[in-house]
């Protein structure tokens, strides 16, 4: 699987935000999109999960299901945390999965593996800002769709929510999935590309970074 882009250009409001978008991330790598508030991270991401229009260019996935579009591929976790104040953190969960077709897993196993099976009764609405995103990563297990478009996905967790998304998103590489993530630092990940927003409207093209062997 490869998800591909050329000339992609993204307009909001009047203002052009990027243009000349080019990329290839395959199945088994990660392409860290990079660059200054406002240079358009998050519209690409958005234009990926088909959120938004682009305003030229063309995005293209080879190897995927032929009868599924790319959002339908992906799980998208932007900023604000899809979350239900109401609703336990297990209904939560239970919801998701049952909305984005995944069965019947395993909720509470996977509660566990992000740190929230000893509150999965409590409402959402006295979860914490870290505690929510570790709710919305767990969408990201419950449902397995191949491309991760992570929009700062660690940005309210503490250090030992880092260190289970980096292994999260290293299982989802090794099984063949593929990640876009907008972020502001490195991605301590096997295979990496980096994508830099930084140059006005016209970026550069995506360049090979870091490469390493994964983690035992």
């Amino acid at each position: 699987m490869r998800l591909s882009a050329a000339d992609l250009a993204c307009r909001r409001g009047g203002r052009d935000v990027f243009a000349g978008i080019g990329f290839a991330v395959a199945a088994g790598e990660a392409l860290a999109v990079t660059g200054r508030n406002g240079a358009g991270k998050s519209s690409l991401l958005r234009l990926v999960a088909g959120l938004l229009r682009p305003a030229g260019g063309r995005l293209w996935l080879d190897g995927g299901d032929a009868e599924l579009s790319i959002a339908e591929q992906a799980h998208y976790l932007g900023h604000q945390d899809a979350v239900k104040p109401s609703l336990s953190v297990a209904e939560n969960l239970r919801f998701w999965a049952a909305f984005l077709g995944g069965g019947a897993p395993k909720l509470e196993d996977i509660l566990d593996a992000v740190g929230l099976g000893s509150i999965a009764g409590l409402p959402a609405a006295y979860l914490s800002a870290g505690q929510r995103r570790r709710l919305s990563i767990a969408r990201l297990l419950a449902v397995k769709r191949p491309i991760w478009l992570l929009d700062e996905p660690a940005s309210t967790l503490d250090a030992a929510g880092k260190e289970r998304l980096n292994g999260f998103m290293q299982t989802h590489l090794a099984g063949d999935g593929l990640i876009v993530a907008a972020t502001h630092g490195p991605l301590e990940l096997s295979a990496v590309q980096e994508l830099s927003l930084d140059r006005s409207v016209h970026a550069r093209p995506a360049q090979a970074y870091r490469t390493a062997e994964a983690s035992p």
